[in-house]
C-alpha cells in the first residue's frame, strides 16, 4: 500500500523558510513521479514542484522556481520541499503526491496535480505579513 506521510509544517514571517519531508513507503521509490501541491482555502490544487522518475529533471512551477527547491533521501524513501523567501500568498496546505506506473510526465502532473494517484494528509504552512 502506497503512503505518504508530510511533516515540517507551521507558521513563519513574510521572507522566512520552512522545510517540509514526505516519508514514502509501499512503492518503489524511484519509480514513480513524486512530487508537491498544494491547495489554499477555497482554491483549486495548484502543482508546486514535480521530479521525474526517469531522470531526476525537477519541474517548477513559475511563481515558485528559484525560492522551492525538492530533495530526496533514496535510502530513507524521503522526499525534502524546501521553501524559501516565503510570501503571505506561500499560506496554504502542502500535499506530497506520487503517481503510480505512468507514461505521463513529471510536468504534465505539475499542470495537473488532481491526476496524482496518491497523496498524503497534508502539512500546514502559514506565512505571516
Amino acid at each position: 500500500e502506497v503512503q505518504l506521510v508530510e511533516s515540517g509544517g507551521g507558521l513563519v514571517q513574510a521572507g522566512g523558510s520552512l522545510r517540509l519531508s514526505c516519508a514514502a513507503s509501499g512503492f518503489t521509490f524511484d519509480d514513480y513521479v513524486i512530487g508537491w501541491f498544494r491547495q489554499a482555502p477555497g482554491k483549486e490544487r495548484e502543482g508546486v514542484l514535480c521530479i521525474s522518475s526517469s531522470d531526476g529533471t525537477t519541474y517548477y512551477t513559475d511563481s515558485m522556481k528559484g525560492r522551492f527547491t525538492i530533495s530526496r533521501d533514496n535510502a530513507k524513501k524521503t522526499v525534502y520541499l524546501q521553501m524559501n523567501r516565503l510570501k503571505p500568498k506561500d499560506k496554504a496546505v502542502y500535499y506530497c503526491a506520487t503517481t503510480g506506473p505512468t507514461y505521463y510526465s513529471a510536468n504534465y502532473y505539475l499542470l495537473n496535480p488532481y491526476a496524482m494517484a496518491y497523496r498524503g494528509e497534508g502539512a500546514q504552512g502559514t506565512v505571516s505579513s
